[in-house]
């Protein structure tokens, strides 16, 4: 058996066994031998927060009826498009998911739910089981699974200090001590890893200044690429701990796409990659795949729509603009942050840099290929998260299917900074990002039919985000205030816990 003592989890630790092989008896067990008094379901509701109901545990057979059985809750508090005459779910918890409560002042394990209708069938609306069934399909009409990850872009904001203050946006990897909460970020990190989330690194970002007494100082924490179900947990587990630990050191934290104009917004860009028989797939002899450029052209065709679910309150749009190193312009490159979809530095190279800067060490292990994505740049911390990736899924197999994919993908190549004002007319022929949520419902509206397509999406899901993101009424208000500095904060203020 493989050695786990040093994963940060505190159950693949104790049980020696990886989360995705926990059993129901796994979790008794560790129950029993670890005096656990406090049991939490968790879900996500519409709104995107992670929601709790506590299970005191005063014995065993109790606690094997919970963790079969699950319980009932109201599904239209919880969904905002049910009916409340049909709304009863039930949560059923998803045994791999368990962690400890890293917050609780008393031993409480935590595990993730899935929704059940009235008939025992998980929840067609939901937007976990959307984001399964959108793999499901993946991997049956293409033989390819769909693996992605997230970066966590976020500000944390605290009481202004005047010694040693990083410079205005100038922020991007910086370390104490002109970083002021890098301890609270490690911390955080830590926590998420302990809760079963697979950190690659994190850092600070560019965003940071002061306005009033308050200093505001942007940060970003990026997770291992892996299955659909097991990247959301992360972001969804992730955003949840900095928010409680926020809330314990008397700090604010906000994933809102805007907080002021002229200063970085925060994203939620999202990696992929197509894997076969579990190898990447992405590099073909180190250059990029035909078929990773199919699935880039489907990312490309479905962009307008996509935005419903990775952007989905006014201030996205306020973040989405030339010159901010947000997208705009529907086109991807190499290495070229001005694009949507952009290849990041990946690793198509042959010579063994590790070797190169550590001659003592010939064997160095360079396996470059596995690490290659493709990087969507426009979403931001207001999406929902399940269905951001379902409909990121859905347009890599659409591109897969797309009879005329390389082509469409090789229109759409930049090798220049699109919002460079020699390079106006190359940007000029691509087609723009949607400026509003309501711009974005009508795309939705429009490209549905491809979301919908082998029961993936369900319709009434679709409705209710047309409906949702229609109602902001928002056409023209980046126009209307966006050189008014106190309306857009009122805006923002309004958003500032989108998610």
């Amino acid at each position: 058996m493989k050695n786990l003592t040093m994963n940060p989890h505190h159950l693949v630790q104790y049980l020696q066994k990886p989360a995705a092989e926990f059993t129901k008896t796994d979790i008794l067990r560790y129950i029993e031998e670890n005096e656990i008094q406090m049991i939490n379901f968790r879900y996500v509701a519409g709104d995107g927060r992670l929601k709790a109901l506590n299970f005191v545990v005063n014995d065993l057979d109790y606690v094997d009826t919970i963790l079969s059985c699950g319980e009932r809750v109201d599904g239209s508090s919880l969904f905002g498009n049910l009916d409340a005459g049909a709304s009863d779910l039930y949560v059923i918890p998803r045994y791999r998911t368990a962690y400890m409560n890293p917050f609780a002042e008393i031993p409480t394990l935590d595990i993730l739910c899935s929704y059940y209708d009235k008939n025992g069938n998980p929840f067609e609306s939901d937007p976990a089981h959307i984001m399964k069934r959108a793999g499901e399909v993946m991997l049956e009409k293409t033989g390819y699974e769909f693996h992605c990850m997230g970066e966590l872009e976020y500000y944390v904001i605290g009481e202004k200090e005047d010694l040693f203050l990083a410079t205005d946006q100038k922020g991007y990897h910086e370390a104490a001590p002109f970083t002021k909460f890098e301890t609270f970020r490690q911390a955080a990190t830590l926590a998420m890893a302990q809760c079963g989330a697979s950190i690659k690194y994190s850092h600070s970002e560019v965003g940071n200044f002061t306005m009033g007494d308050l200093m505001y100082e942007q940060n970003e924490i990026e997770f291992l690429p892996t299955n659909l179900e097991d990247a959301a947990d992360q972001l969804i587990i992730g955003k949840w701990i900095l928010r409680t630990m926020a809330y314990h050191h008397n700090l604010n934290v906000t994933f809102a796409p805007k907080i002021t104009v002229g200063k970085a917004g925060s994203g939620m860009h999202i990696h992929t990659r197509l894997l076969k028989n579990g190898k990447n797939i992405m590099l073909d002899n180190n250059v990029l795949s035909d078929t990773a450029k199919r699935a880039i052209a489907g990312y490309l065709d479905l962009a307008p729509s996509l935005t419903a679910f990775g952007n989905t309150n006014p201030t996205s749009y306020f973040r989405l603009v030339p010159h901010q190193e947000a997208p705009t312009n529907i086109c991807w490159g190499d290495r070229n942050r001005s694009v949507l979809v952009r290849v990041p530095l990946g690793w198509e190279t042959t010579l063994n840099m590790a070797t190169n800067c550590n001659p003592l060490e010939p064997e160095a292990k360079a396996d470059y290929g596995s690490k290659q994505t493709a990087e969507f740049r426009c979403p931001d911390g207001s999406a929902d998260i399940y269905m951001l990736l379902a409909g990121l899924c859905v347009a890599a197999r659409h591109g897969l299917e797309m009879e005329n994919g390389l082509e469409y993908a090789q229109d759409r190549y930049v090798d220049v900074n699109i919002f460079d004002e020699k390079n106006k007319a190359k940007a000029a022929k691509f087609t723009q990002l949607p400026t509003s949520c309501y711009e974005s419902a009508q795309m939705l509206s429009q490209q549905r039919a491809i979301y919908e397509q082998y029961g993936v999406f369900s319709k009434s899901a679709i409705d209710g985000m047309i409906h949702i993101l229609t109602s902001y009424n928002d056409q023209t208000l980046r126009k209307d205030i966006g050189d008014k500095p106190e309306e857009v904060l009122r805006l923002v203020e309004r958003f500032i816990h989108c998610g």
